[in-house]
């Protein structure tokens, strides 16, 4: 009577295909977890923490509508520049107020 011996697949065989497969369909479909930590002693609320996580793809997080990436400065150049264009309107602003007649110079 023989046993069959068990050999580990070599990696990349199927394992790579599989997680390959199932990393295309979370982003494809989106995963959400979400959780709460609270902290009690004696019935008083020390802590609460809420924990919240979304795994998708750009795609599918535009079309639940979350694209606050978009919207941050420290991560849109496209943002970044609004935020200065604003900022120098507003010191633009602030400047003819202080000394009117400078304020509408252009300044480069």
């Amino acid at each position: 009577m023989t046993t069959p011996s068990r050999v580990p697949e070599p990696y990349g065989s199927n394992g790579s295909a599989n997680l390959a497969d199932i990393l295309e369909r979370v982003l494809d479909k989106g995963v959400v977890i979400a959780g709460d930590i609270r902290i009690n002693l004696l019935d008083i609320e020390l802590l609460t923490v809420k924990l919240r996580l979304i795994v998708a793809s750009v795609d599918k997080a535009r079309e639940m509508g979350i694209d606050w990436w978009e919207d941050d400065p420290s991560l849109s150049s496209r943002a970044r520049r609004d935020e200065l264009a604003r900022e120098n309107a507003e010191l633009r602003e602030r400047l003819a107020v202080l000394e009117p007649g400078r304020g509408q110079e252009e300044i480069p």
